[in-house]
């Protein structure tokens, strides 16, 4: 009696938003992509549109949040390597190499989708490398992508 009560009271707090999503909705193009919900705090009756703008919004203000993402949408990584740029344009490159070995993490998943054509050959070239010439590397693939204008570095 008292799991069917608990069951209810899921289904009820879900339907009222009241729990935190950590995915976007079953059948959704992107529904291999996970978040900790503690970091984002997105009630689970969001439209997948707006979970991707609030999660974007968050990489934005907060970069090191997007190490809690697994298998980041295009449009995600795309904020990350905005930042990771504007990091280099203001000589931060130890922080955009910490950012940029984030998104080298998040493409240890077969499920990623490229936010650039190439991107995933370039961070598989390095593997075995040391993280800096990783870094360095994939710096170079971004600089080579943006001039070539492969990567629209706008939300």
């Amino acid at each position: 009696m008292s799991s069917v009560i608990i069951d209810w009271v899921k289904k009820l707090s879900h339907a009222l938003g009241f729990d935190t999503a950590d995915s976007f909705p079953p059948g959704h193009q992107y529904a291999r992509t996970r978040w900790t919900g503690a970091y984002f705090d997105i009630p689970s009756d969001t439209k997948a549109d707006e979970i991707e703008r609030r999660i974007c919004d968050a990489i934005t203000n907060t970069p090191l949040v997007f190490a809690h993402i697994e298998n980041p949408t295009p449009r995600m990584q795309r904020v990350l390597i905005d930042v990771i740029g504007r990091r280099l344009q203001h000589n931060h490159e130890r922080e955009a190499a910490q950012l940029a070995s984030l998104l080298i993490r998040a493409y240890v998943s077969p499920h990623i989708i490229e936010a650039a054509p190439g991107l995933r050959r370039a961070i598989e070239a390095t593997e075995g490398y040391e993280a800096p010439a990783r870094v360095r590397a994939l710096f170079a693939f971004l600089a080579d992508a943006h001039n070539d204008n492969v990567i629209e570095m706008r939300n």
